[in-house]
């Protein structure tokens, strides 16, 4: 049975997210924002993408437009008015992106996956200037954060390129979450081996939030491919237990995590998740006994969306801990991050 709050709790939770540019509203003005949640009734989907759609419209800027679009979407393109919302921040941001440095290529690795999947991998690689192999980060967000959404400025500035991807079940992925879809970076790692600029013997990989999951799961299935891996905020058993997943949709994530996170492994509801969630536990997949490549978890003590007691399983099965005051992706962690990994890519 799906837990719901009041839509008042919900609007107070993203005036807070909004006030203080969190996630979703990090390109917005926090005055405009504020406003329009102000004028919501509801979450609904034509309410949501009409009034945040017609903010972005009056932008000038493409990087404002992306932004805009951007909250139009979240948490995730569910429905044919959220899916045209993310088509439209897509657009504006890879405008907005033409004149950056070091530029954005977008890349298409093939994929040669099961019948109904996709047949490519989209990404977005950026280099550093300089000449010879640099190492490579790939880098992923979670159920409401795309490749669109990768803030790669400090590892780029630390001399690492970085490959910005959308983990399975999400955006442009090209297969559904489920309990072998890490055969999804093989053919990433395949590719890194093809590009004169990057070093295939110095790859780290990156998952945020739900994409956490993933990046402990390779430090362990792809161990012999890596040479790092980060797990920010992410889930690997508590999680997924049905008592975590009623108290997780009445925390800190203003609405629909239950019905997101559900969506990216192949269902739709709260109960779909419900029933999901347990078959995913790295716990009873016997995942965290196998060795590891070194694995840096980093976690919000106080994280309601994923506990902080699944980072210290990690730390139990010996990774390093990077645990910081506050909730699901807290503070300012990218400059620990950056310093890890620049001693085991060195």
């Amino acid at each position: 049975m799906t837990v719901q709050r009041p839509f008042e709790e919900v609007r107070a939770l993203l005036l807070e997210r909004a006030r203080e540019r969190r996630n979703p509203f990090d390109r917005t003005d926090p005055g405009t924002a504020e406003g329009i949640v102000r004028g919501l009734r509801s979450t609904a989907h034509d309410e949501w993408v009409h009034a945040f759609g017609a903010a972005a419209q009056a932008r000038e800027r493409d990087i404002d437009a992306y932004g805009y679009w951007r909250v139009a979407r979240y948490p995730a393109p569910t429905s044919p008015l959220k899916r045209d919302a993310y088509r439209r921040s897509q657009e504006h941001y890879l405008r907005a992106m033409a004149a950056e440095q070091p530029p954005l290529e977008r890349v298409l690795i093939p994929f040669r996956g099961r019948q109904g999947e996709g047949t490519a991998i989209e990404a977005h690689l950026r280099v550093p200037a300089g000449s010879g192999r640099r190492p490579l980060v790939v880098m992923w967000g979670g159920i409401d954060s795309f490749k669109e959404e990768r803030r790669p400025e400090p590892y780029l500035a630390a001399g690492f390129s970085t490959l910005g991807i959308d983990m399975p079940g999400v955006a442009d992925a090209p297969l559904a979450g489920s309990t072998d879809a890490e055969r999804m970076w093989n053919p990433i790692f395949d590719w890194v081996g093809t590009r004169a600029e990057l070093d295939p013997d110095r790859v780290a990989v990156m998952g945020n939030s739900t994409g956490g999951y993933w990046a402990s799961k390779l430090s362990r299935t792809h161990r012999d491919r890596i040479r790092a891996a980060v797990v920010n905020g992410g889930p690997v058993h508590d999680s997924f237990t049905p008592a975590w997943i009623a108290r997780a949709q009445v925390g800190e994530y203003p609405f629909e995590l239950a019905e997101t996170l559900a969506a990216a492994f192949g269902g739709s509801t709260y109960d779909d998740w419900v029933r999901i969630a347990p078959s995913l536990s790295l716990v009873d997949l016997g995942i965290l006994d196998q060795p590891s490549a070194p694995l840096l978890a980093v976690h919000g003590e106080d994280d309601t969306v994923f506990p902080v007691s699944d980072a210290r399983r990690l730390t139990d099965a010996g990774a390093d801990a990077h645990i910081t005051p506050g909730g699901h992706l807290s503070g300012d962690t990218a400059g620990a991050i950056v310093r890890w990994l620049a001693a085991r890519l060195d």
